[in-house]
Order: structure tokens, then C-alpha cells, then sequence
């Protein structure tokens, strides 16, 4: 497919891009955004719901900000880390855009952190890109992430799986990169602190299609199985431990029972019903601004997913603060955006987030609410997350000393241990 999409805001401008010339004088004060997901590979599905946020977003300021015109220019990556540096250097040196938003998978973020590092006067705001150290070690000053990293995103779950569901001992089946070490990072930290167990480690390659050898080796006596996979990789593992008759209950990462699954066809769901989860959105979260975004998402996606994924809520919220920051300062970039960058570091969502409040701390990392579900299902038969539980206001050094947090060292496959 070709990858690169452009969308903009005004007639004149899809003229000039669909021709394939330069925008004319009369828009040379446009700001130019380039929009970065996985539109290709395994998490096709949550690139595209990205992108559907961050359409969301500029439609909440009208497509215009301090007298401004928004150029939207969308870029497909494939949640692999040099391609989406290639990706985000195109943006920048070709496609000429101001501020880019994206990626959207971990190990994405880390590369497109470094590459910010040599393009100072331009801002990066993250996607949905989870791994903790995009912002937590080594930070580039002109990177921003107004979403929780993967630990983060499993804030309160370690306690549930422990204190509510009695889960004492379970076995974990995950994707082996960035992102789902941070996942487990996090889940350990409540969990393995409340005397919970590990029994085994199971790490695939993303884009896994058997999980049958896996599944097989499963220990028979674990309370549950924690799953940390998303996009086809979920739906593969849920089919396939639904065919073999697994019996385990299931715990899900923030994206394994995300809407870009759950909206998926398949007997795998009769498998999912109960299941425990966490992350940054709630399918039957009841606060009136949620409730609005839902309205507004469904009325202008009504093909789109049953509810906004994370995916569609990390990137509208990443480019509301851009576009909030931008009125701030009047749109103005012509000073390395040093008065942007300030104004961004500085923006905190209330009125218009979704979610709750989100701010950013000193590594221009994101500090906000993340709730605990349970996987449920409507009279129309649709399957949704149900909040059991929200933990308020978390840090990414989870509520620890940051400095000994940050001595427990970078998430990996073995660490922390679970002790």
C-alpha cells in the first residue's frame, strides 16, 4: 500500500497536495502536523483508530488554531523502530511539518526519542508509544507524552488480580519487546509486592500467528494466565486458547481486551467475558466529557469500533494538548518553538480530556488516572470494559521514590524479578 496520506483542512490545500505542488504564499503561516501510526503489520486495526483520534481532536478546534489553518499529514509505520525514525524523518525533512504525533508502539518511541534529540527546533508528542524510558531515562528535552507509559497503564490491576480475584500464582504469555516489559513492570510492582508468584515467562515475536506449542506448556496448576499481546496477536492467542479448551481465567494488558479486539468477530470472546484488565480508557465510563467523546467519535467514524480504543483516546488527547498549547502562544514557531515547547510542558488537559486531569512532570511524562475493568457484555450482545476500579493520579514512578525506582533498572524480560 502507499503509505503516505495527506489530509488537510481547507480546499485549496487538498488541491495543492493531491497535485502534488507546493502550498501557495497565501497558506505559507499554516501549521503543518505529521501524524505517525502503525497503519500496516499486526496493529493495523490501532494505527488506524490513532488516527482517527487525532482527526477528532483537530475537528474539536475546527480545524484552525490562533487564525491558523491545520495541515494534517498522515505516515504509516509498521511498529518497527528504524521504520518509523525513516517514517518521522520524512515528515520532517520532506513532507516540511512543523510538529509531529506518533508512534505508536514502544520500541517505535525509543528510536523516534533519539531522533528528536538532533532535530531540536522541532516538538515530538508521543502517540501511544508505552516503553517507560521514551521519557523515564535519557529524555529529549523536545519529546512529550501526554499518555501513561505501559507500567503506568497497569496501575491498580496487581492489587485486583491479588486482593479481589485471589489470583496467588500465574503464568504470562507476552509479546518480546519494549512496551510489554514495561506492562509487566508495572502489574509486578502491586502484585508480586502482595505476595503473588510467577510461575512462568512465555515471550513471542510480534506477529505471532501459532500459539499452539505455547498454550501446550501452559502449567496446569496457575490461578490465571496474564496476557500481554495486542491487535492479531490477541485475537490469535484468545482463538487458539479457546480451541484448546484452556480453563485458566485471563488477565489482559491494556491492550489485549482494547476495542480493537474486543470489536473483533469470533468464539474466542466466550473466553473473555470476566476477564480482568487496565489502562487509561473505560468502555462504560460515565463521566459526561467521556460520554461527549464517544458521541462525537461514533458520529463521525460510524464504521469505526464500538467504542474509542486507547489507541483513538492517546492520540486525541496528544494532539488536543498540541493544538491547546499551540492557542497559547498564538501559533507561534518562528523561534525554534522554544515558546511552544515551554507552553506544551506546561499544558495540563482538564476541560477537554476524557479521562480525567492530565499533566505532565519533569520529563515531560504524563500524570493521569488509569482504570481497572472487567470485561463485559451488552444486551445487543457487544462486549465492553466495565470499570471496577480507578487509580488516581499516577506517576510514572508508580508511587515509589523515584530515585529508588529508578534503581530497579530498565524493564526487561527478567527484570524486576518478583520478589
Amino acid at each position: 500500500m502507499k503509505t503516505t496520506l495527506h489530509t488537510v483542512l481547507g480546499a485549496a490545500g487538498v488541491a495543492a497536495l493531491l497535485s502534488g505542488t507546493a502550498l501557495s504564499p497565501a497558506f505559507a503561516q499554516d501549521i503543518r502536523i505529521g501524524a505517525l501510526a502503525t497503519l500496516e503489520g499486526p496493529f493495523a486495526q490501532s494505527g488506524l483508530d490513532g488516527m482517527r483520534g487525532v482527526e477528532l481532536a483537530v475537528d474539536a478546534f475546527q480545524g484552525q488554531v490562533a487564525g491558523k489553518r491545520i495541515v494534517l499529514v498522515k505516515e504509516s509505520s509498521n511498529a518497527k523502530p528504524d521504520v518509523a525514525v525513516a517514517k518521522t524523518r520524512k515528515l520532517i525533512e520532506q513532507d516540511k511539518v512543523d510538529i509531529v504525533v506518533g508512534p505508536l508502539s514502544g520500541g517505535e518511541g525509543i528510536a523516534v526519542k533519539e531522533y528528536a534529540k538532533s532535530v531540536p527546533s522541532k516538538t515530538f508528542v508521543n502517540g501511544t508509544s508505552g516503553a517507560q524510558d521514551t521519557t523515564l531515562r535519557d529524555p529529549a528535552p523536545n519529546f512529550f507524552r501526554f499518555t501513561l507509559d505501559g507500567a503506568q497503564w497497569q496501575a491498580g490491576l496487581g492489587s485486583y488480580a491479588y486482593e479481589t480475584k485471589g489470583y496467588r500464582n500465574i503464568a504470562v504469555v507476552s509479546e518480546d519487546y519494549s512496551f510489554p516489559y514495561s506492562q509487566v513492570m508495572g502489574f509486578q510492582a502491586e502484585y508480586c509486592s502482595r505476595g503473588g508468584k510467577i510461575a512462568q515467562k512465555n515471550w513471542v515475536p510480534v506477529g505471532t500467528k501459532d500459539f499452539t506449542s505455547v498454550i501446550a506448556k501452559l502449567p496446569d496448576n496457575v490461578d490465571a494466565v496474564y496476557v500481554l499481546l495486542g491487535g492479531a496477536d490477541a485475537v490469535n492467542f484468545l482463538t487458539q486458547y479457546y480451541q484448546s479448551g484452556g480453563t485458566a481465567p485471563l488477565i489482559g494488558s491494556s491492550v489485549t481486551v482494547d476495542q480493537t479486539v474486543l470489536s473483533s468477530k469470533g468464539a474466542f470472546k466466550n473466553k473473555v467475558l470476566g476477564m480482568i484488565a487496565a489502562g487509561p480508557v473505560a468502555d462504560s465510563n460515565d463521566d459526561p466529557k467521556w460520554v461527549e467523546f464517544v458521541k462525537a467519535y461514533k458520529a463521525k467514524f460510524p464504521d469505526g469500533l464500538e467504542s474509542p480504543s486507547l489507541f483513538a483516546h492517546g492520540y486525541y488527547v496528544s494532539t488536543l494538548a498540541v493544538l491547546q498549547a499551540l492557542d497559547q502562544v498564538g501559533g507561534t514557531l518562528d523561534d525554534g518553538q522554544k515558546a511552544f515547547q515551554a507552553a506544551l510542558a506546561k499544558t495540563e488537559l482538564t476541560d477537554r480530556s476524557p479521562t480525567g486531569a492530565i499533566r505532565l512532570d519533569e520529563n515531560r511524562q504524563a500524570i493521569a488516572d488509569n482504570f481497572v475493568t472487567e470485561v463485559a457484555q451488552r444486551p445487543d450482545g457487544a462486549f465492553y470494559s466495565k470499570v471496577v476500579k480507578v487509580a488516581k493520579g499516577v506517576d510514572q514512578a508508580l508511587g515509589m521514590d523515584r530515585a529508588k525506582f529508578l534503581a530497579l533498572g530498565t524493564a526487561s524480560r527478567d527484570n524486576p524479578s518478583c520478589n
